[in-house]
């Protein structure tokens, strides 16, 4: 997936380094002419404790979708007494249409590796996971090589740069289902069980891998850190939005195309549009944001800032990072029940409001976008969906009712054509008639 271009005077934290050594990435000697592991050296010196503070006062949060402080999970994993934690890099970009964290990986695996070794440290554990998807053989086996080489060159391994202490790094390469993207559910994968959420508190931090402090954090958090580390905590907090400043990598799709952008926080929906090249001659009709449990915004909501509160309170997230552009031709009832099928298919099946509400909430979809409504459905739509998000185990529960519950809350004219008018608008559904515009008016 190629990389957008961005304007100049916004900085690169995560892919400031991929240009110059785009030739062959995968090149130590190359990448540690421009730097690499030179912050891991630093971290070393600074002291466990210290480290902690600094990414603290820099206010990373994570990049995986829910937004916590990334320092507060590496003090509550540092302060539990155990024989053993572990650091695991959540690069498994469970989004089949979203590829930020395989981007990342393949553009420069270093700056993953070394803010591995570097969360390692501050927290204690001597034993760290790069959690990958198995599809992509070729990725898998050059993140192995990557490994070897910082292993050899003694950036990890039994004495990793200088530290006295061990990180070892394994690259585990997984096959599962979008719940992968949350954390305890990748925990149990990795643990070879059943792939379901756990119940919070204990959090992983206390109580994760093998019942032992575990700290996932997503690739994209973890490549920040060796830039913070160099360039101190206060660079990284004048970066983009206050309350979760930075940079993130966003996947960009829409008619005139898009690719994966390194923005920073707070930017505007609608300065993401311009990048992906804008909506095209049909006009902009809806922003899907958040990959497939996000929510879909409409254009008067282009100037929402992406970062986690502004985002939410909108009515969708980050989540794996995607914006999608749907044009003019688009139907927003059908692009919900879809993703709401979806939704429901990848569920795990733990608890009943995820495997039996999402299941009879994408029937509601269905029915509607077939021409099959029930006169109360609109009602039963709302209810169920606030009743799965209020009992929801994991997040996955909590934002699968985004794309639906939009209907109800943006397009409310659209989604009544279908229900009291059997139209479609976008005569995109079937076998529900076409409408014209000025019959819907009329019918009115």
């Amino acid at each position: 997936m190629s990389f957008v271009v961005t304007p100049p005077a916004w900085p690169k934290v995560l892919t400031g380094r991929a240009d110059t050594i785009a030739a062959n990435p995968f090149d130590l000697d190359a990448a540690v002419r421009t730097g690499a592991f030179g912050a891991l050296k630093k971290a070393a010196g600074m002291g466990a404790s210290s480290t902690i503070d600094l990414i603290a006062a820099a206010g990373l949060r994570g990049r995986g979708g829910a937004g916590f402080p990334a320092a507060d999970k590496w003090r509550m994993a540092a302060g539990v007494d155990a024989d053993q934690r572990y650091l695991v890099a959540n690069g498994y970009g469970a989004d089949p249409g979203s590829h930020t964290d395989a981007s990342l990986l393949a553009a420069d695996p270093w700056a993953v590796l070394e803010g591995m070794a570097i969360a390692a440290l501050a927290i204690g554990a001597t034993e760290a996971i790069l959690a990958v998807r198995a599809d992509d053989a070729s990725l898998v086996a050059k993140l192995e090589g990557a490994v070897l080489a910082a292993e050899e060159a003694g950036y990890l391994g039994d004495d990793a740069a200088g530290s006295g202490r061990r990180v070892t790094v394994t690259v585990r390469a997984l096959q599962g289902t979008y719940m992968l993207g949350e954390e305890t559910v990748l925990i149990k994968a990795l643990e070879g069980r059943r792939a379901q959420p756990d119940q919070r508190p204990p959090y992983p931090a206390q109580r994760g891998l093998f019942d032992r402090p575990t700290v996932v954090n997503n690739v994209q958090t973890l490549a920040a850190v060796p830039w913070i580390v160099a360039n101190g905590a206060d660079a990284f907090a004048a970066i983009g939005a206050t309350a979760c400043p930075g940079t993130v990598l966003v996947q960009l799709r829409g008619p005139a195309g898009g690719g994966v952008a390194e923005i920073p926080t707070g930017t505007a929906l609608r300065t993401l549009v311009d990048l992906a090249g804008g909506a095209g001659s049909h006009g902009l009709k809806a922003l899907l944001v958040g990959g497939p449990t996000g929510g879909i915004l409409p254009a008067e909501a282009l100037d929402t800032p992406y970062e986690p509160a502004a985002l939410r309170a909108a009515g969708a997230h980050m989540g794996s990072g995607s914006v999608v552009i749907a044009d003019g031709r688009a139907c927003v009832v059908d692009l919900a029940r879809l993703l709401t099928r979806f939704s429901a298919d990848q569920a795990c099946g733990k608890s009943i409001p995820c495997r039996i509400g999402l299941r009879r909430l994408s029937e509601i979809g269905d029915r509607i976008a077939t021409g099959k409504p029930r006169a109360n459905d609109a009602v039963t739509l709302g209810d169920l969906a606030h009743d799965i998000a209020a009992s929801a185990l994991c997040d996955h529960e909590r934002t699968a009712t985004f794309a639906l519950s939009a209907t109800l809350r943006y397009f409310r004219a659209e989604l009544d054509d279908h229900l009291l008018r059997s139209t479609c608008p976008a005569g995109v559904c079937t076998p529900i008639a076409v409408g014209s515009a000025s019959s819907r008016g009329a019918s009115r």
